[in-house]
């Protein structure tokens, strides 16, 4: 079962926006003071360090002011909508990137499942070869073959040797259904499909481009 990706807010930035937020919409008034620390610990049963660090936040974007022995005064109403703007965007990005660590995590997971499919099928096709034209073959390319560089439509494979190509195992990458224009690069592996004759004609042709 998949994972779901969570972002825990803590305790101290959840009091900081329940904050900025009475103030925005005009619970809290500007120049009003409100309950020191000890008490904002007991309302929000937290700590009082909890409730400094949910000030210091405020403080900085200067919705509220905090003097010793004279509490907590509010100082912009409009400041606090900034803060809470702020907040938004800051939890939308930390949101999307969450995502796509997740959608990555997916993909991942799919590629590696895909690859272990195609090696089943390349050990199968081994075995079976002569009983069925469409079971992939694994063709590596030459160290120094003229064909690095060059784009499947130019190599002409399919021309001269007949073979279809299906993929290309790239290092731990594999390309599926790579298009005309797919470049072959040093250490390329070629999936490809056709009938025995075919696919010697294709190892041949491999061959010959050294």
């Amino acid at each position: 079962m998949e994972k779901e990706v969570r972002i825990k807010v803590p305790r101290y930035k959840q009091i900081a926006l329940d904050i900025a937020s009475r103030i925005a919409n005009g619970e809290l008034k500007e120049g009003a003071k409100v309950f020191g620390r000890s008490s904002l610990a007991g309302e929000y049963n937290v700590s009082p360090e909890t409730i400094r660090r949910a000030i210091i936040l405020l403080e900085d974007m200067e919705v509220v002011e905090a003097s010793l022995g004279s509490g907590i005064s509010i100082t912009s109403q409009k400041n606090a909508h900034k803060y809470m703007e702020s907040y938004q965007n800051k939890e939308s990005i930390s949101s999307l990137r969450s995502e796509v660590l997740e959608l990555l995590q997916k993909k991942k997971a799919i590629e590696h499942e895909i690859m272990e499919i195609i090696d089943k099928i390349i050990d199968y096709s081994e075995r079976l070869k002569n009983t069925n034209p469409m079971n992939p073959v694994e063709i590596a390319i030459p160290e120094g073959s003229k064909l690095i560089g060059l784009t499947i439509s130019e190599s002409k494979f399919w021309q001269k040797s007949g073979a279809t190509i299906i993929g290309i195992r790239r290092g731990k990458d594999l390309i599926l259904s790579p298009g005309p224009y797919m470049e072959f690069e040093d250490g390329d592996k070629i999936l490809a499909v056709g009938d025995t004759e075919i696919i010697g004609r294709a190892q041949e042709f491999m061959k010959t481009t050294l």
